[in-house]
């Protein structure tokens, strides 16, 4: 095979698309022959040379994987490590590069998909595909009925409208309460801002399913292989979103 430029080799990968390879490249997160390259148009041929991406190896047409973590509480989603936080994806120790699906914030915990499926994962991802998420919360004090319906018919925070799909009561202590809660958007840190903004924020956010796929029976800081069944429902549901 003949040589190509490193962001198309990087976008043929699935990565990201050839713009944002670009960015990656710069960036210094790409070495060819353990070597950083900070051009893009550097060319490589996937048969002699070795690419890797934040020290991990990308390979055109390698078998694909489907994983679910248990992100735990304090640890980055991100894959590029900041400072001396932890980071999820060295919970799962494969030598492959991984795609985070489904990014949580720091302060926030449960299920997390990485695959090397970049296409799927960018599918997943993008909001326009309207993918539920399932989230337990737990939110200090207790909503009234008039705060769950204005929570599900939308509220908008400095310009910005957010709305979750469904909020659902589960139990109340003395001083807190928990509810399940859907999303279809993926706006960033959204259920901590929705719950600051009704002064009654945030005390634990745990994630407990991507689409058809549930965080199950894991425990923090545990991994598994997607089942067959997983990976068919999950390709089928991102293929009918092309749409």
């Amino acid at each position: 095979m003949p040589s190509e430029r490193l962001s198309r080799f990087l976008s043929r990968s699935g990565i990201a698309s050839r713009r944002k390879c670009d960015d990656i490249i710069k960036n210094g997160r790409v070495k060819v022959n353990n070597n950083i390259v900070l051009e893009s148009f550097y060319r490589v041929n996937s048969n002699y040379d070795t690419v890797t991406l934040d020290n991990c190896e990308i390979k055109l047409n390698a078998k694909l994987i489907y994983i679910a973590l248990y992100k735990p509480n304090r640890y980055l989603s991100d894959l590029v490590p900041e400072g001396i936080r932890n980071v999820a994806r060295t919970l799962i120790p494969i030598d492959s590069y991984l795609f985070p699906i489904g990014r949580l914030d720091y302060n926030s915990e449960g299920l997390m998909l990485f695959s090397n499926d970049g296409n799927l994962a960018n599918k997943i991802m993008h909001p326009r595909y309207g993918i539920d998420k399932e989230y337990l919360v737990k939110l200090k004090g207790s909503l009234s009925e008039e705060l769950l319906n204005n929570v599900t018919k939308g509220i908008t925070i400095d310009g910005i409208p957010y709305r979750v799909t469904l909020i659902e009561f589960i139990k109340a202590s003395l001083s807190n309460s928990w509810y399940r809660i859907i999303l279809q958007e993926g706006k960033n840190r959204m259920i901590r801002k929705i719950g600051n903004q009704i002064k009654h924020p945030v005390l634990k956010l745990i994630r407990v399913r991507i689409g058809p796929i549930k965080l199950g029976s894991l425990k923090a800081g545990e991994y598994r292989y997607l089942s067959e069944r997983e990976k068919k429902d999950l390709l089928k549901l991102s293929q009918n979103n092309i749409s």
